[in-house]
């Protein structure tokens, strides 16, 4: 695989809006995870709820699309430059060469929900002034950023749960290489609602304390939102030896139950063995691992086994869940961003909450965070179905 730049990224999560708090709180071990006080949820449990977003509006011609995951969308691009890198890319390639490839896996589904609400207590219809097409539309959120940065190239979302925005890296790299595109907005965004957090609720898969991965106390995930974008581009005359590149993806469908992984992590392992033979690198050469780590027990377990078998026991590993919660649609592209910023950066983040590392899984789990600079890092994002991606970075040169 032909490496690709991420000439520019950006974050928005609980820790806060865009990379400089999300750095501080990863190099600080700060999460951003609280009680549960979203909307009229009655839950006990723990949520990454990020600040600011009842503030936040839409332009008054983009109003069709009015709901909390396309305000989040809008929150997160905001930082960092980020509009205005797009522009610069938009100069360089034109709007038609630019792609567009997103993942979620709520949606707007919060504006259905408070629609229901509100129905005709005869007829049961829903309000005149709901739109789905504008909201709970899987494609809602790439239609508004289309609209909202005048794009007209190739768009697509993703939605295979949480690996939503690590898959549309390799949809944007085989797009790239394919001759369609000479560039690529990828990302990923997911709001909190009430169906994601009642449905984990009755999996029995939250906890009610913030989510401990890898832990031998762990006992279920903290749901979070959160929405991070980068731009993918062929390597130019400005990039350098030091640049931040996607170097590999691997994906797999071992499709073994549609809420439990493979209890060994054959399609983790798989996803990881093919991000590895895209980018011609061994096992031995990778110097962090972000792992997918839910803390709930079967899922930490079962990548344990595949991390093992796929990269031994002493690769530095860490769940950043523990900080931002498990961002469901938005966690891959989150998650790349972490990778990101630890390369550029120069530091190993740790895993905060976890105090005993669970001893049966293996792995050599980091607690902290290391002042130690990595050269190549792998994350993975695991999804309901089997839906696997693992996406290896590194510097260009």
């Amino acid at each position: 695989m032909t490496p690709l730049i991420l000439s520019h990224y950006t974050a928005t999560t609980c820790v806060g809006h865009g990379l400089a708090a999300l750095e501080a709180a990863l190099r600080s071990g700060r999460g951003g995870l609280a009680p549960c006080a979203f909307e009229t949820v009655d839950l006990d449990t723990q949520v990454g709820e990020i600040v600011g977003m009842e503030e936040e509006r839409l332009p008054a011609a983009l109003r069709e699309f009015e709901c909390r995951n396309n305000r989040l969308a809008q929150l997160a691009l905001r930082q960092d430059g980020f509009v205005e890198a797009v522009q610069a890319a938009i100069a360089r390639v034109g709007r038609r060469r630019l792609g567009l490839f997103l993942g979620t896996s709520t949606s707007g589904i919060l504006e259905t929900e408070i629609a229901y609400r509100h129905r005709d207590p005869v007829t049961g219809a829903l309000p005149p002034a709901f739109s789905y097409r504008g909201t709970h539309n899987m494609f809602s959120v790439a239609a508004f950023l289309r609209a909202l940065l005048d794009l007209e190239g190739p768009a697509v979302v993703v939605s295979t749960a949480c690996s939503s925005s690590a898959k549309v890296f390799g949809s944007a790299q085989r797009m790239i290489t394919a001759g369609v595109i000479d560039a690529a907005l990828v990302g990923g965004v997911d709001s909190l609602c009430l169906t994601t957090l009642y449905g984990f609720h009755s999996l029995q898969l939250t906890s009610c304390r913030p989510c401990r991965p890898f832990a031998v106390d762990r006992d279920g995930i903290s749901i979070g939102e959160g929405a991070a974008f980068a731009l993918l581009e062929r390597p130019g005359p400005a990039a350098s030896a030091a640049s931040i590149a996607l170097l590999g993806v691997g994906e797999s469908s071992d499709a073994y139950h549609l809420s439990s992984p493979h209890p060994d992590g054959l399609g983790a392992r798989l996803a990881m063995e093919a991000a590895l033979a895209a980018a011609s690198v061994e096992p031995a050469q990778v110097d962090y691992l972000n792992l997918h780590g839910t803390a709930t027990p079967s899922n930490d377990r079962s990548e344990s086994r595949a991390v093992v078998a796929v990269l031994g026991a002493e690769v530095p590993c860490s769940s950043t869940k523990g900080a931002t919660g498990h961002t469901l649609g938005a966690a891959g592209a989150v998650e790349a961003v972490i990778c990101a910023i630890a390369l550029e950066r120069g530091f190993i983040p740790g895993g905060i909450n976890t105090t005993e590392v669970d001893p049966t899984l293996g792995v050599r789990y980091l607690t902290a965070t290391q002042e130690v600079a990595p050269s190549r890092v792998l994350s993975n994002s695991f999804g309901f179905g089997g839906t696997n991606c693992s996406l290896l970075f590194g510097r260009l040169g």
